[in-house]
């Protein structure tokens, strides 16, 4: 008998799916914008920050509420992307990206942010005195050190996509094999009589994956910074 049933196994298979499209979405911004906050000063700085780490402290639910607003097939944003591109997001599994993007940004920006802050600024200006632009210097010199902070911000944002609940059902409800992800999933379950065991199913499998996700975080940080340190040399 499988472990899993064909439900279930399309709860998992699109958490995973959501959880890699979330990632690869956040981290060149949270790089980028990890790097405007370390490294330059600007009007408007707290007030960036504060807006970039704001999904942190709101409930998610007004994230989710906030995203039905503005990108809802009614919504300002929502409609011209439908009307234009013909995209719609709310409802969709593409919506479920864009919540955990969401909500997966500020933890990557914070992580990057700080190895970036711990990169030594005289090497960076050693890089520029040789010739070297701003961007080539942050290609060679900052983002190989900063290496495992952006891993671990990787893998914080896909960790949090995994578990992330109440911004996703907010703005694509949860719908079996278009939008209902583990989390979703445990959440029907345990509403349903009888659900008990398919909810700890889940939620084993969902705490298998975290920790596998945390283990790969821990190993790239752990050899990174030794072939970062190889390669300077």
């Amino acid at each position: 008998m499988d472990l899993f049933g064909a439900a279930e196994w399309e709860a998992i298979v699109l958490s995973l799916r959501v959880a890699f499209w979330c990632t690869l979405v956040v981290l060149p911004f949270a790089v980028a914008v990890a790097w405007l906050l370390a490294r330059t000063d600007f009007p408007g700085k707290l007030l960036v920050d504060a807006l970039v780490h704001l999904p942190l402290v709101v409930p998610p639910v007004v994230t989710g509420y906030l995203l039905l607003i503005l990108l809802g097939r009614r919504g300002p944003v929502g409609a011209w992307l439908e009307s234009w591109f013909g995209i719609v997001l709310a409802f969709k599994w593409t919506g479920a990206v864009v919540a955990s993007a969401v909500m997966a940004f500020p933890l990557a920006v914070r992580t990057i942010r700080v190895a970036i802050e711990s990169v030594d600024p005289a090497i960076e200006r050693s890089a520029r005195s040789l010739g070297a632009g701003r961007i080539r210097t942050f290609l060679v010199v900052t983002l190989p050190l900063a290496m495992p902070g952006v891993v671990a911000g990787a893998v914080l944002a896909f960790a949090k996509s995994l578990g992330e609940f109440g911004a996703t059902i907010t703005f694509v409800s949860n719908i079996p094999g278009e939008t209902q992800t583990i989390p979703t999933a445990i959440y029907a379950a345990i509403q349903t009589p009888g659900g008990e065991w398919q909810a700890l199913r889940l939620t084993l499998m969902a705490i298998a994956l975290s920790v596998l996700a945390l283990i790969v975080s821990e190993w790239f940080v752990r050899r990174l910074p030794k072939r970062a340190a190889g390669r300077l040399d």
